[in-house]
């Protein structure tokens, strides 16, 4: 054997030795190759993606979630508004413990969704007193019953420009944050007309009707009146009681269960309107949040169809 082949040798048998000795398994049938590492990377790059992912979608879900919630609700106006003595009259006044009231005759306000429910609001010690509905800046508002109208003002700290209407059945509603009026104080407004155009002024994050039904000054729910789902409401005749004027009621449109007395109820999804004496088309389109033209179309009348007292129309 030639001197370099045994070097060669000796120098491979040191090698494993010296490998041996470090505890290294030399074995390259053991030894990760690159591609395996790069695989592994993939895998721990995907896994980060996934955790970003889901990181971003609970902070889009929070956001979402106080989307439509106001930063405050607006400081009452019949007690805590800086004209407060001269909006509510009420202030020294018996209010009966129960009082019936007559609701048959209605418009919807807007036809928009509920964004902001009455209640209490533990973070700012504060009462939402009213309910907020979508709307778009412009759209119009209406009269919920029949009246006159109280009051047009403004409140820098909260409303807006509102209307206060006093109603036939002894009941006020108020509208905030216009942007415009389209009637005036002492003025005598019929059940949805129109009163004001949609905004956002004052206290207000985004264009909203803030709505409130009051009996003597007392703010009820007004989801203990309106089915705002159905774009109705509840009974002929609403009770007020001091023990629950907070409280709501729901009728689910998955029930499909008659208003008492109503006239209305709802099958296979469609909503009736039985029509009483006196009522127009216009009258009963505004009471529904629809149009003249969409009761036509839905009832297969012409231009100069009439509409007779006891007959049933579809209305959505």
């Amino acid at each position: 054997m030639n001197l370099k082949k045994s070097i060669t040798i000796l120098g491979i048998s040191v090698g494993f030795f010296v490998l041996s000795s470090m505890g290294v398994k030399a074995d390259a049938q053991n030894l990760q190759s690159a591609r395996n590492y790069s695989k592994t990377h993939e895998k721990l790059l995907a896994h980060q993606n996934r955790i970003q992912d889901q990181i971003r979608l609970k902070e889009a879900q929070e956001y979402a979630s106080h989307l439509y919630e106001e930063d405050e609700p607006e400081p009452d106006i019949y007690t805590e508004g800086w004209e407060s003595d001269h909006v509510n009259p009420y202030k020294n006044a018996v209010i009966p413990a129960t009082k019936e009231l007559d609701v048959s005759k209605y418009a919807m306000p807007v036809p928009g969704i509920i964004t902001s429910r009455y209640g209490y609001r533990p973070r700012f010690r504060r009462m939402h007193k009213g309910i907020d509905l979508r709307l778009s800046t412009g759209d119009t508002v209406r009269a919920a019953f029949s009246g006159k109208v109280r009051l047009t003002k403004y409140e820098r700290g909260g409303y807006g420009f509102y209307v206060v209407l006093r109603h036939d059945n002894g009941m006020e509603t108020v509208y905030g944050h216009l942007s415009r009026f389209l009637v005036k104080p002492d003025q005598r407004v019929e059940v949805g007309q129109p009163i004001a155009l949609g905004g956002s002024t004052g206290h207000s994050t985004g264009p909203h009707l803030h709505f409130e039904t009051r009996f003597m000054g007392i703010a009820i729910n007004p989801e203990a009146i309106f089915d705002f789902e159905n774009q109705t409401t509840h009974t002929d005749v609403y009770t007020f009681n001091k023990n629950s004027y907070e409280n709501s009621r729901n009728y689910a449109p998955s029930r499909y269960k008659a208003s008492r007395g109503k006239g209305k109820y709802r099958s296979g999804g469609k909503a009736t309107h039985k029509i009483r004496q006196g009522e127009t088309l216009s009258s009963i389109a505004a009471r529904n949040g629809t149009t003249v033209a969409k009761l036509r179309q839905l009832n297969g009348l012409g231009n100069s169809s009439n509409i007779r007292a006891g007959k049933t129309l579809r209305v959505r």
